[in-house]
């Protein structure tokens, strides 16, 4: 990997950053809100979603609610997250800032996510690391799947050898669908059964690249 690839492109929740508690603290004031819905959620219930596209995650979670009520819900919802993650941000994990300074040096980095518009940004800024990125893609983009979003950073940064490094199994399918190597992330919320590079921590990535 060292000697070919030339753009590395990142999963964020449970890759890059955990935000869970920032998140369930915004559905669930979102929830009180409503007289539909009596569920309160946890940080675990988001990092048991993670990976999904952001409108199934809904769909999910809340599978007895009609359409439009779960539309009412997200709509609501997001604007909490957003809120939340611009005030509280998320935790990076260990070593994060030096091993992207380092990583930086030799290859160009991306992020694709299954969050909504805005989400990315919001990371980025709370955190003042968008000088680390080249470019990113969500679902909320183009309401398309990950594996898409991939091929389209490839295409218009005209990468010819990238990596995806993410922690779910979501996250490998979509590496497969945009036929690049995958990287596990394994200290995020997925597990991934598939004989694939594992990475214990994200300093490991150093060891890789």
């Amino acid at each position: 990997m060292k000697q070919t690839t030339d753009g590395i492109i990142f999963d964020l929740d449970g890759t890059l950053w955990d935000c869970t508690p920032a998140i369930a603290e915004a559905w669930n004031a979102a929830i009180d809100q409503f007289d539909f819905v009596d569920k309160k959620l946890t940080a675990d219930d988001i990092r048991n979603v993670a990976g999904m596209p952001h409108d199934a995650i809904y769909d999910k979670i809340f599978p007895d609610l009609s359409v439009e009520q779960r539309r009412e819900l997200q709509k609501v919802s997001d604007k909490l997250q957003m809120e939340n993650l611009k005030e509280k941000g998320g935790e990076l994990y260990p070593q994060l800032e030096e091993t992207l300074e380092q990583l930086q040096e030799k290859h160009r980095l991306f992020i694709v996510s299954n969050c909504q518009v805005g989400y990315i940004d919001n990371f980025l800024e709370f955190h003042k690391l968008q000088h680390f990125f080249t470019d990113h893609a969500c679902f909320g983009d183009k309401n398309q799947p990950k594996g898409e979003n991939i091929k389209d950073v490839i295409r218009r940064n005209n990468l010819k050898s990238a990596v995806y490094v993410g922690d779910t199994k979501g996250d490998y399918e979509a590496s497969e669908v945009a036929e690049v190597p995958f990287v596990f992330a394994k200290y995020g919320f997925g597990e991934v059964a598939a004989d694939v590079q594992t990475i214990d921590t994200f300093a490991d990535l150093r060891k890789l690249f």
